[in-house]
C-alpha cells in the first residue's frame, strides 16, 4: 500500500496489494479495498458516522478526488467514481468536482460515475452503467446494466430503470417512475443543435420497452406508454398511450390483469415489492406519511 500525506486508514480496514491511497484521505471502520485500487486525494470513506463504514471495494476500482462514499456500500471491480469532467481533459489540472454517494449503495462492476453527482441512499446499478456529471438522484433508485444517464438530470426517489436505458440531458424523472429496457429519452429538437429540451416523466408513470420519447414531451402522472411507442406529443395523466405516432386509447383503470382479470392500474394499488408501502398498502402508507 502507498499512503499519501495526512491520510488516515483505520486499523480494521483490509487493504489489498498495490493499493494507492492519496493525500487527505479518510478510511474508517471495516472497509475492504481490493488489490490494485486507487483512492485519490480528498476521498472520504468514513469521515464520520455518516460515511463509509463496512464498505467493500473490489479490485481495480478508482475513486477520484473529492468523492464521499456512504456506509455499507458495495463497489464492484473496475469501477470509476468521480470520473474527470471535460475541464480536466482540457487543463490537465485537478478539479474540485465532488461526488456524494449515500448509504447502502450497490454499484456493480465497470460502472462509471462522473464528478458533480449527488446520489441518495440505497442506490443500485447493474454492470457497466454510465452516469455523467451534474445529476441529482434520489433514494432507492435502481439503474440497470448498460444504461446511460447523460447528465444534468433530476431523478426522484424509488425510480426503476431496467437495462439499456438512455436518458438524455435535462431529463426530469419524478418519484416512483418505471422505465423498461431500451427506452430512449431524447433532448435535441433540431439535431444537431445547442438547444436541449429534456423529457419529463411525472410520478408513477410507466414507459414500456423500446419506446422513444421526443424532446420536451411530458408523460403525465399514472400514464402508461406501451411498448415500442414513439411519443411525439404529451401524454395526459392516467392515460394509456401507444403507437407511432402516439395515440391515447383510454384510461389506465380500464386495463385488467391478464391472469386474474382484476384491475392492474394505477399500479401502486396492486404492486408493492420494494416500495415504502410494502405490506401495508398505498392508502395506509399515504395516511401515515
Amino acid at each position: 500500500m502507498i499512503l499519501g500525506k495526512n491520510s488516515y486508514v483505520d486499523d480494521s480496514a483490509i487493504i489489498g496489494e498495490d493499493v494507492v491511497i492519496g493525500n487527505n484521505v479518510t478510511i474508517q471502520d471495516n472497509v475492504v479495498i481490493g488489490a490494485g485500487s486507487q483512492i485519490r486525494d480528498g476521498v472520504i470513506i468514513g469521515a464520520d458516522s455518516q460515511f463509509g463504514e463496512n464498505t467493500f471495494i473490489d479490485y481495480g476500482t478508482i475513486i477520484r478526488e473529492n468523492v464521499k462514499v456512504g456506509d455499507n456500500a458495495f463497489i464492484g471491480a473496475r469501477c470509476i467514481l468521480g470520473e474527470y469532467l471535460v475541464d480536466f481533459i482540457q487543463a490537465r489540472d485537478k478539479q474540485k468536482h465532488s461526488t456524494v454517494i449515500g448509504d447502502n449503495a450497490v454499484i456493480r462492476s465497470e460502472t462509471i460515475l462522473y464528478g458533480e453527482n449527488n446520489i441518495g441512499d440505497n442506490f443500485q446499478t447493474g454492470h457497466r452503467v454510465t452516469i455523467r456529471e451534474k445529476s441529482k438522484i434520489g433514494r432507492n433508485v435502481r439503474i440497470g446494466t448498460l444504461s446511460d444517464i447523460q447528465g444534468d438530470c433530476l431523478i426522484g426517489d424509488y425510480v426503476n430503470m431496467h437495462s439499456n436505458v438512455h436518458i438524455g440531458q435535462k431529463s426530469i424523472i419524478k418519484n416512483y417512475v418505471w422505465i423498461f429496457p431500451y427506452v430512449v429519452l431524447t433532448n435535441d429538437p433540431n439535431p444537431p443543435s445547442e438547444q436541449l429540451m429534456g423529457v419529463t416523466l411525472e410520478e408513477f408513470s410507466i414507459v414500456a420497452t423500446g419506446s422513444i420519447v421526443l424532446p420536451g414531451k411530458v408523460i403525465g402522472r399514472d400514464a402508461l406508454v406501451g411498448a415500442g411507442t414513439i411519443v411525439n406529443k404529451d401524454v395526459s395523466e392516467g392515460k394509456v398511450a401507444v403507437g407511432n405516432p402516439v395515440k391515447e386509447l383510454g384510461d389506465v383503470t380500464n386495463i385488467k390483469n391478464k391472469t386474474t382479470g382484476e384491475p392492474s392500474y394505477p399500479w401502486r394499488y396492486y404492486f408493492d415489492r420494494g416500495m415504502p408501502w410494502n405490506g401495508i398498502g398505498y392508502d395506509e402508507w399515504e395516511k401515515g406519511k
